[in-house]
């Protein structure tokens, strides 16, 4: 069994789950496709890094936000257009979907950032708690509790009907 035959299939399959991460960090689709890869050129040529019985995934998911961060550290201005999702204003009726999408991409920008990430690691791409703390690079009980602050605070924000106005919105 040698790396080659078993890291590089591996590593194709988790492109999909890659480009979606890269996704929700970057907020841009070609800035995604950059950070993506990044990613594979980094992971190819530390390949020798991973140990085989180990989660790939989550190797590759930190190389990922690791690029990510330094991507970011390099270039401040980006850090602003991060932050902000472009919502658009009239949706077409019938969009009652889109919609509610659109009102949890807005309550999701008001969380913390870290809880944002530990959110979606764990919520949207499926990861484990500790294969999502492991990219976090933080503690299981630190991601879990990111993780269960987001959780609360948007369903208190649905429950109280912040996604659709946005006048009174709180800090977190």
């Amino acid at each position: 069994m040698t790396n080659d035959q078993d890291f590089r299939p591996a590593l194709t399959r988790l492109l999909p789950d890659l480009r979606a991460f890269a996704r929700f960090l970057s907020r841009d689709p070609a800035a995604a496709d950059d950070l993506v890869q990044d990613t594979l050129l980094r992971a190819l040529r530390n390949e020798a890094q991973w140990q085989p019985g180990t989660s790939l995934k989550a190797w590759t998911f930190s190389i990922l936000r690791n690029a990510w961060f330094e991507n970011r550290r390099r270039a401040a201005a980006r850090q602003r257009a991060l932050d902000k999702v472009s919502v658009e204003e009239g949706i077409p009726a019938g969009q009652e979907h889109r919609m509610e999408v659109m009102g949890l991409a807005r309550a999701m920008t008001r969380l913390p950032r870290e809880q944002q990430e530990a959110l979606v690691l764990v919520g949207a791409l499926g990861f484990s708690s500790e294969d999502a703390a492991r990219v976090a690079g933080i503690q299981v009980g630190t991601l879990k509790a990111r993780v269960s602050r987001a959780r609360k605070a948007l369903a208190v924000r649905y429950s109280s009907g912040e996604e659709e106005g946005g006048e009174g919105e709180e800090a977190s």
